[in-house]
C-alpha cells in the first residue's frame, strides 16, 4: 500500500523544473526579477558558495547549511567577508518578518530577530526544486529565481493541534511533523496531552497518572464509538526527559509547544487513577469516545491539589506563555447530584452550574498568573462567563470568538468543520477513510475561513491567529497522520500568514497540488492528493 499510495502521489505532481515560484505559505509581496521581458539569470548554488552574517542569525545560517547538505551536497562555507548568501541584522522588519533578495551574483537576507531569519530561509528553500527535501543526494541544477520579497506574517499564532491522548504519537513522529510545520511558517503545536482515554505526561509528584491513567483498559472498536474491543493497552506516554526534548527540537525551529492539561471536564484517566476525585462514589470508568459524564469534582479540595501540583510540573517543563485547561465538554450531571458541588456553588454564590465553571477556571488562571502565564481554553469556558484575561479557542464555529474578541478577550480562531483536519475530505477511494463521520471538510473548504469575518476593525486586533485540529479517535498510524493532516495543514499555513486580500484558491491550489505535494512527499510525508472543488 505504501509503494502504491507514493507512486500516486508522485504521479500528481509537476517538474522539479518550476515554471514560477511556488512558495506556500504565500509572501505578502513577490516581485520576479526580469531582464529584456525574461525571468533574470537564476542564482545557482554549486560548490564553493559562500555564507555568513549577523552573529545573531548564527543559529538560522547552521541549520540552513545542515538542511541543504543532504539532498545537494553541498557545504556551503562559512566567511566573514562578502559571502554570497548574506543574513543581515535589520531592525526595521517587523516581528518574524524578512526580506529577501536573490540576483544572479547572490541572496540577501534581511531580518530584525532570528525568526525572520528562519522564515527566509523557508521560503528560499521553497524557491530551489523539490528534491532539496530528499534526504539523499540528487544530481539536479540548484536555481534559485531572482526575486525581491517583503513578508510578514497575517497572525502571530499559526498552529496544529496533535491528539496522543486517544492515539499516542511516538517523539520521532512529532519531530517529523514539527520539520513538517516550520517548513510551511506554522508555529504553535497544542499538544493534546490529556484526556478520558489517556494521560500522557509525567508528573513526578502523582505517579499513578501514568502508572494508571496512561493505560486503557480497552479502545472503542473503529466503526462504532460505543463497542470496546477488549484489548489492554499499556502505559504510553512522555517522559519529562522526552517533553523537554520535544519542546527544545521545536523551539529550534521556531515552534512553540502548548501543553492541553484539560478540567473539569474529560479526566477519566486521572478519575481511574485517583477515583476520590470524582463527585459519585461508583464512577462509569469505560474510556469511550466522545463526552464522559465523569468530570473532576468542583467541591473537592484535593481535585484543586492534583491540579495545582501538576500546574506546577507543567509550567518547569514548557516556556509557553499559554496553557491550555481544556474546559469543554464537561456535562454537570455529576455536579448537580453532588452534595460538594452544591455547597461549594452556594460559598461562591453562584447562580448556576455553568457559573460554577467559570469560578473552577477562575482558580487555575490566578494561579497560572501567579507564575507569569496566561490560561487558554476552548470556548465552553465563555458560557458562565469568562474569565478575567483568559484567551479562548472558538471551535463550535467562530461566534464564540466574535464575542471574547469583541469583549477585549484574545482569541484562537479553530471552527469546525474548517479547521478539523481529521474530517473527512472528499478523496476519491480514500484507503484511511474509516472514520464515522459524515462531515467532509477538503481542503478547499478550510481554505474558506477568514478569522476576521464578522468582526469590527477595533476587535480585529484581539484574534491571535487560527489552528488546525487532528483529533486521534481514528487515526491509526503515521501514515494516516500524514494523510489526514498534509495539505490541509497548507491551507491552514497560508491562512494565517498571507494577507486575506492576496489569498485565492486556483492560485493556492496550483502550487499546493503540484510542487507543495511533491515537497512533501521528499520529506517523507504521504499527503493526500487535492480534490476537485464542488
Amino acid at each position: 500500500m505504501k509503494n502504491f499510495l507514493v507512486s500516486a502521489f508522485l504521479a500528481l505532481t509537476v517538474s522539479a523544473a518550476m515554471a514560477a515560484p511556488s512558495i506556500i505559505p504565500w509572501p505578502k509581496t513577490l516581485t520576479e526579477t526580469m531582464e529584456a521581458g525574461k525571468p533574470a539569470k537564476p542564482f545557482v548554488l554549486k560548490w564553493g558558495c559562500t555564507v555568513g552574517g549577523d552573529a545573531a542569525f548564527a543559529g538560522e545560517i547552521k541549520s540552513f547549511r545542515e538542511a541543504l547538505f543532504p539532498a545537494t551536497g553541498i557545504w556551503l562555507k562559512v566567511t566573514e567577508a562578502t559571502p554570497d548568501i548574506r543574513f543581515v541584522r535589520d531592525t526595521a522588519q517587523p516581528k518574524e518578518g524578512y526580506a529577501l533578495t536573490v540576483t544572479e551574483k547572490g541572496v540577501e537576507i534581511r531580518a530584525s530577530e532570528p525568526a525572520g531569519a528562519f522564515y527566509a530561509v523557508q521560503t528560499l528553500r521553497q524557491l530551489l526544486p523539490p528534491d532539496v527535501y530528499r534526504s539523499a543526494p540528487v544530481r539536479a541544477a540548484w536555481e534559485i529565481p531572482a526575486v525581491t520579497i517583503a513578508d510578514a506574517p497575517r497572525y502571530a499564532w499559526r498552529g496544529i493541534m496533535f491528539d496522543p491522548a486517544r492515539g499516542f504519537i511516538p517523539v520521532p513522529e512529532l519531530k517529523r511533523q514539527i520539520d513538517a510545520m516550520a517548513a510551511h511558517k506554522l508555529n504553535v503545536l497544542h499538544w493534546h496531552l490529556t484526556d478520558d482515554q489517556g494521560w500522557r505526561i509525567e508528573i513526578k509528584r502523582y505517579p499513578r497518572l501514568t502508572a494508571v491513567g496512561a493505560t486503557r483498559p480497552c479502545t472503542p472498536r473503529p466503526f462504532a464509538r460505543t463497542q470496546m474491543d477488549g484489548e489492554p493497552q499499556p502505559p504510553l506516554f512522555y517522559t519529562q526527559d522526552e517533553i523537554r526534548e520535544v519542546v527544545a527540537y521545536a523551539a529550534a525551529r521556531h515552534v512553540t509547544v502548548v501543553p492541553e492539561i484539560e478540567m473539569p471536564g474529560h479526566a477519566l484517566a486521572v478519575i481511574r487513577a485517583y477515583p476520590e476525585l470524582a463527585c459519585s462514589d461508583q464512577p462509569d470508568l469505560t474510556p469511550r469516545w466522545g463526552v464522559n459524564k465523569e468530570i473532576f469534582c468542583a467541591g473537592n479540595p484535593k481535585t484543586y491539589e492534583l491540579l495545582e501540583g501538576v500546574l506546577d510540573e507543567v509550567v518547569e517543563l514548557f516556556p509557553s506563555s499559554y496553557i491550555h485547561v481544556g474546559g469543554d465538554e464537561a456535562p454537570k450531571t455529576r455536579w448537580n447530584a453532588c452534595p460538594k458541588c452544591k455547597a461549594k456553588m452556594a460559598e461562591l454564590g453562584c447562580k448556576d452550574m455553568h457559573q460554577l465553571q467559570t469560578r473552577f477556571t477562575e482558580h487555575f488562571a490566578r494561579y497560572l498568573a501567579a507564575k507569569g502565564r496566561n490560561l487558554i481554553g476552548w470556548d465552553e469556558i465563555l458560557e458562565g462567563g469568562l474569565p478575567k484575561g483568559a484567551a479562548i479557542m472558538s471551535w463550535r464555529g467562530t461566534k464564540g470568538g466574535i464575542i471574547a474578541a469583541k469583549a477585549g478577550h484574545k482569541v484562537v480562531m479553530t471552527p469546525k468543520p474548517f479547521c478539523y483536519v481529521d474530517y473527512r475530505q472528499q478523496v476519491p477511494n480514500d484507503p484511511y477513510e474509516y472514520i464515522p463521520n459524515n462531515t467532509p471538510n477538503p481542503i478547499w473548504k478550510t481554505y474558506e475561513l477568514d478569522p476576521d469575518a464578522g468582526l469590527p476593525e477595533e476587535a480585529k486586533p484581539f484574534i491571535l491567529g487560527l489552528q488546525g485540529n487532528l483529533w486521534a479517535e481514528y487515526i491509526r498510524s503515521g501514515e494516516d497522520m500524514d494523510w489526514k493532516l498534509w495539505p490541509r495543514a497548507c491551507a491552514i499555513a497560508e491562512i494565517g500568514w498571507t494577507p486575506q486580500a492576496a489569498r485565492d484558491w486556483e492560485h493556492f491550489r496550483a502550487r499546493v497540488s503540484g510542487p507543495g505535494l511533491e515537497r512533501l512527499c521528499r520529506m517523507g510525508l504521504r499527503p493526500a492528493p487535492v480534490p476537485e472543488k464542488k
